[in-house]
């Protein structure tokens, strides 16, 4: 069996062009890329990349860093952001660069980042930017990572119409390779129009790993003939907002529409002229109907012989509405299949409103009844796309028995689909996570919570209930604390939050004069997307000096002795005290009148493991141990300390307690409690166990069959246990092995002890492979990590009788 010359390197390596990369890491090529084809013009341009983390753009900025050498080569600068809306300005900046006759370079392209509510936030910044324009060899894209499901947000949320608001055009990937390609196509429409580009990414499309080709010159763009301004379409240096306006709506959204029919961004590619019935759909969408087109039995030859078409949607806004008018001659029904708010839909109906032909347009109801259709609640699954469209197959009469066999195999699979939920694993806070002491309250308070692992506190049994938007902690009970019986409450923010935003809304409670005590929980790390540091190298100590410099005049410091904290660095006139001591510093803060500020400092529990392992933090030489013998099961050390690590012990006189030496980050909170079972050992460090050296023989390779579509792949478990790890591992030896591969990580809060679900689809070919996302029903093969999330009703439904294979 043969196998490729392939390098870990090779992601970042644009002389590789097979090349195994997920949906961040194809943004970081995409700007070398970028460079390299600016370059082969004769540009002398550079990039620049700014943003602020989010889900499912988690990890841009960590991919970033990995790539720093790589992106120095091509004059890329990465820098991250304060927040969402700054970063949008500093690109703005860039576009400006060379309009004195200042610039360093012929243009710098740019690369802004951020989850969904980021984009909200930077609504001003973003309709000033577009209006504005962009360099002429330069060009700005948006990639604004989506969460339909609300998997790892506090709201579900999806940006196109806020793009769409800004008249900022809308490219939508369905998958890792266009990520490259619509990005490269987004810089070329960026410079032609004077626009600022959106880039849709989500959980399907984004972080799924996949074998793409990156060449960076596979594609080419044609640039049509539009009518243009004097001056043209690109940012200039005298400007005001009416002309700005005027270019706008005048010519630049004109140019962006002219630009996708030139370049063919939205095509057929399913079905032939004098098709009855039309299928649209985009992005992670489209990779659904495939899926469900597949699930009916539906293929090109059955297609054709239905008189069915599929139409793919490369840029979703503005509408190429002349090549959709081409596409739809001679239809009878066009079923728009998008989720959430519908955006192709209404531009469809705008489209044909003059020449309908006495076409029906499907999509968010149905064309005949009225009824609801496609919902635009959570998101669409290609199961449930299936049964619709074979429902209007039914009404048109186009179902044939394939298509019908198909529709009886899906209801089969969801009458299997019928566990129960047994149980479950709820995320929570980890071993020594500072949170399980610095979220406990005084008897009678209560608090808010905020964005941040904080937020789990909510269901621990804290009083800790009620949250906003990131950057907004406290302000609602500004509003609230005026017609409230209640005089104060507590208002946790993280380190994060507050150098994000939050520190605003700080200020204002003291404008308004609420009484309110703000826990700063400083953890020097951003632990939900990854243990980034602060942005700015925020301490503990400028936080103090800051909120004092507000007018705050009530500021305590609690802290853990173990970390050797410098109490020299922080201000004389604040209280500083050890963590034991919290309840009764908190009780003093809750009967000061006005804003008070509680800054907590203990590290990150994940990062504090992360960095012993480095030597690069303080690790205490003991151990803690429950000796089972006098252990009476009674449970406060669970209690006392709210940590993971405590775990049951099963014994010949019940259930008693132990210590998960393996999980204990050494927070030793669980001796709080008033127990004789605990024992302390110092200089103790834990067994590990012999290790046996494994002689194997030379094994034969396996008959391997050849793959007939995809062969589907759930791996379960539990966040930290490698399970992430081992769908990589599987992609990336399916692509040394010269096959398709696409992996996707259904995570969530799984870093937090929550579940874990990797889907991975292997074909012979990467073509083979539309949606990564395994359907109802469709599993052949379950690695289970775990028992409590491999008997879920969640894998369960994934799997079939007579199909699936498990190995738990």
């Amino acid at each position: 069996m043969g196998r490729l010359d392939v390098s870990l390197d090779d992601k970042f390596d644009i002389a590789k062009h097979q090349v195994l990369l997920n949906g961040t890491q194809a943004l970081v090529r995409l700007m070398i890329a970028q460079r390299a084809r600016d370059k082969s013009k004769g540009w002398n341009t550079a990039g620049y990349v700014t943003g602020y983390r989010g889900s499912p753009l988690g990890a841009v900025d960590f991919q970033m860093k990995r790539a720093a050498k790589a992106l120095d080569r091509a004059n890329i600068t990465f820098q991250e952001g304060l927040n969402e809306d700054l970063a949008a300005t500093a690109l703005w900046g860039a576009q400006q660069a060379e309009l004195r006759g200042e610039g360093l370079y012929d243009g710098v392209f740019g690369l802004w980042y951020g989850k969904g509510p980021g984009v909200d936030r930077s609504g001003d910044v973003m309709r000033h930017v577009n209006m504005a324009g962009t360099s002429a060899k330069g060009g700005v894209i948006m990639a604004m990572g989506d969460d339909h499901t609300g998997e790892s947000s506090t709201t579900l949320h999806q940006s196109e119409w806020a793009m769409m608001d800004a008249h900022m055009p809308i490219v939508s990937p369905a998958g890792v390779q266009e990520i490259l390609d619509y990005g490269h196509y987004g810089y070329e429409l960026s410079r032609f129009s004077g626009l600022w580009v959106g880039l849709k990414t989500m959980k399907d499309t984004v972080e799924v790993t996949s074998v793409v080709d990156g060449n960076p010159h596979r594609l080419a763009f044609i640039t049509p003939t539009v009518e243009m301004p004097e001056d043209g379409l690109n940012i200039r240096l005298i400007d005001t907002p009416a002309e700005q306006e005027e270019r706008l709506l005048t010519y630049k959204v004109a140019a962006a529409e002219a630009f996708s029919r030139a370049n063919k961004m939205d095509k057929r590619l399913l079905g032939q002229t004098g098709a009855k019935i039309g299928f649209v759909a985009a992005g992670k969408n489209w990779l659904d109907l495939i899926h469900a087109l597949s699930l009916l039995n539906i293929d090109e030859a059955e297609a054709e012989r239905r008189g069915i078409t599929a139409y793919k949607v490369g840029q979703t806004w503005p509408l190429d509405q002349r090549s959709l008018r081409e596409w739809a001659d001679g239809l009878d029904v066009i079923i728009v299949i998008e989720e959430k708010r519908k955006l192709i839909e209404p531009q469809i109906k705008d489209a044909l409103f003059d020449d309908l032909q006495g076409r029906r347009v499907y999509g968010a109801r149905h064309g005949l009844t009225g009824a609801q259709f496609f919902t635009g609640v959570g998101a669409l699954d290609p199961v449930e796309i299936a049964e619709k469209l074979g429902q209007i197959l039914r009404e048109e009469g186009a179902a044939s028995s394939e298509i019908l066999a198909g529709l009886g195999q899906l209801e089969a699979a969801k009458r299997a689909d019928n566990a129960n939920e047994t149980a479950a694993r709820i995320p929570y806070f980890c071993a020594g996570c500072p949170h399980n002491s610095s979220t406990k309250l005084p008897e009678g308070a209560r608090a808010y919570a905020g964005i941040g692992c904080h937020y789990m506190a909510q269901w621990m049994d804290r009083e800790t209930l009620g949250y906003t938007h990131m950057g907004g902690e406290g302000a609602n009970w500004i509003g609230e604390s005026a017609f409230s019986t209640r005089k104060h409450v507590f208002q946790n923010i993280g380190d994060g939050t507050y150098n994000h935003s939050g520190i605003q809304a700080i200020r204002a409670a003291v404008a308004a004069g609420t009484n309110i005590t703000y826990k700063i929980l400083f953890n020097d790390a951003v632990a939900m997307t990854g243990g980034q540091g602060n942005d700015g190298g925020l301490s503990a100590a400028r936080i103090a000096r800051e909120v004092l410099a507000m007018g705050i005049e009530t500021v305590a410091l609690v802290y853990d002795d173990k970390e050797d904290l410098d109490l020299s660095a922080f201000p004389k006139d604040i209280s500083k005290d050890d963590r034991t001591q919290l309840l009764s510093v908190q009780k003093r803060l809750s009967e000061t009148a006005g804003v008070s500020v509680l800054i907590y400092v203990q590290t990150c529990a994940a990062e504090k493991r992360r960095r012993r392992k480095r030597g690069k933090f303080p690790d205490p030489n003991k151990r803690i141990f429950i000796n089972s013998d006098v252990c009476e099961g009674c449970g406060d050390c669970g209690v006392q300390s709210n940590c993971v690590a405590i775990a049951p012990l099963e014994t010949a006189f019940g259930r008693k307690r132990m210590i998960d030496q393996s999980a204990c980050n050494k927070d030793f909170s669980c001796v709080s409690g008033f127990c004789p079972s605990f024992v302390t050992l110092e200089g103790a460090t834990p067994r590990k166990a012999a290790i046996t050296a494994l002689d194997l023989p030379e094994m034969p390779l396996p008959a391997m069959a050849p793959i007939k579509g995809t062969w589907n792949v759930v791996v379960t478990g539990i966040g930290g246990t490698g399970v992430v790890t081992l769908g990589a591992v599987i992609a990336q030896a399916a692509q040394l092995d010269g096959k398709g591969a696409g992996m996707m990580e259904m995570a969530g809060l799984a870093q937090k002890g929550g579940a874990v679900h990797i889907h991975c689809r292997l074909a012979e070919k990467p073509a083979d492979i539309s949606a990564i996302r395994v359907a109802t029903g469709e599993c052949d093969v379950l690695i289970g990590g775990d028992l409590v999330v491999s008997a879920g009703a969640k894998t369960l439904g994934l799997t079939q009788s007579g199909r699936t294979g498990a190995v738990v």
